[in-house]
């Protein structure tokens, strides 16, 4: 009966041995990641970030555009009031001018009139 023990020992020995090599190597194998339920993958904040940052450049190129507008707007009004101003200039001159040659003439006339006879009615 010893024989037989013996191959139940070396076959429960090898057993044993393979079991332990299986353990062992199962503490060196990896082990699967548990996931953290707030966890936000590399790509999605990176695509978040990317978002935010064309975000902040649109609104920057509308506010640029928006200003640029505007100034345009200021520009555009001060020529019309620097037209007006000329124009209203030129409205006095004008009739600076109209008073002027008015004046001339009545007095031209106030002239000629007092040289003249004056007439006799009978």
């Amino acid at each position: 009966m010893k024989a037989t023990e013996k191959k139940t020992d070396l076959a429960e020995r090898l057993d044993r041995a393979a079991e332990a090599k299986k353990a062992l190597v199962a503490k060196f194998r990896t082990k699967p990641t548990v996931v953290d339920p707030n966890f936000v993958d590399r790509a999605a904040r990176k695509a978040a970030e990317l978002e935010a940052v064309r975000e902040a450049r649109a609104a920057a190129k509308e506010a640029a555009r928006l200003a640029k507008v505007e100034a345009e707007q200021v520009v555009q009004q001060i020529q019309y009031e620097n037209e007006d101003a000329e124009l209203a200039a030129k409205r006095a001159e004008r009739k600076a001018r109209k008073a002027e040659a008015k004046a001339l003439a009545l007095a031209k006339k106030e002239a000629w009139a007092a040289g003249r006879k004056p007439r006799v009615e009978a």
